[in-house]
């Protein structure tokens, strides 16, 4: 049980590093926010279902806490992207992007 529970939190680590890396590969504001909200909401479900099948008797709580995160995690990917919306970010290769390539 205890292998299954490890290959869950692994396959949430190489989703939050996705993540990071695609937080610098990617060209501009939106598409950054996309893989920033959608590959970590991802991740979190996968290291919290390792951590229930390690401690089952933390299961309550740690459900609790996904429910959260996949409510708040694409509300606030919203909210910001509004914002950016509503400052006139424009679809546009910015200067992080110029610097890595």
């Amino acid at each position: 049980m205890e292998i299954l529970a490890y290959f869950f939190i692994l396959i949430g680590v190489l989703s939050f590093l996705i993540s990071a890396i695609g937080l610098l590969r990617m060209p501009e504001l939106y598409t950054r926010m996309h893989i920033g909200t959608k590959a970590t909401t991802m991740g979190t479900f996968f290291v919290v279902l390792g951590a229930i099948v390690l401690q089952p008797s933390w299961s309550a709580e740690l459900i609790l806490l996904t429910i959260f995160i996949f409510m708040t995690n694409p509300l606030s990917s919203s909210v910001i992207a509004r914002a950016a919306h509503t400052d006139g970010a424009r679809l546009e290769v910015d200067d992080l992007d110029k610097d890595i390539r």
